[in-house]
């Protein structure tokens, strides 16, 4: 997670462990240190259950807090790589449109925060972007 002022990175924020068990005070110790004004924030594609869970917390907080909300795509955080999706399936964006391909050897990429926040593509489609590869038998 990265913490931004007038547009600049200023913090990189990392945790290890599960989301549902460290969102919660990770944004509490935030909260406490820095006026949260606004919060831009991966809608998807990506894992089903953490796309859900951090679009519930973050609603439910901008809500209670007054924070402005924005959705980007997960692209956004990815340099355009792929993104995992189930088994060697990746989320990919090709002519606009995101599909699913096959990658027996996994992709590399890491998620990578920008140096400026005018640089991040969002808007104010914070609905996540659910897409679930169709099932193969």
């Amino acid at each position: 997670m990265g913490v931004y002022r007038d547009g600049e990175l200023v913090e990189v924020v990392e945790r290890e462990g599960k989301l549902s068990e460290t969102l919660p005070p990770l944004f509490a110790e935030l909260l406490e240190r820095y006026d949260i004004r606004s919060v831009r924030f991966s809608r998807g594609p990506g894992s089903l259950m953490s796309v859900k869970l951090l679009y519930i917390f973050l609603k439910t907080l901008a809500i209670a807090r007054g924070i402005e909300l924005y959705g980007c795509e997960s692209f956004a955080f990815s340099g355009g790589a792929p993104i995992k999706a189930v088994g060697d399936l990746y989320f990919v964006k090709e002519d606009g449109a995101i599909v699913t391909k096959r990658f027996p050897t996994p992709p590399k990429s890491a998620p990578t925060l920008p140096e400026r926040l005018d640089a991040l593509e969002c808007g104010s489609d914070t609905e996540p972007l659910y897409h679930i590869p169709a099932v193969e038998v």
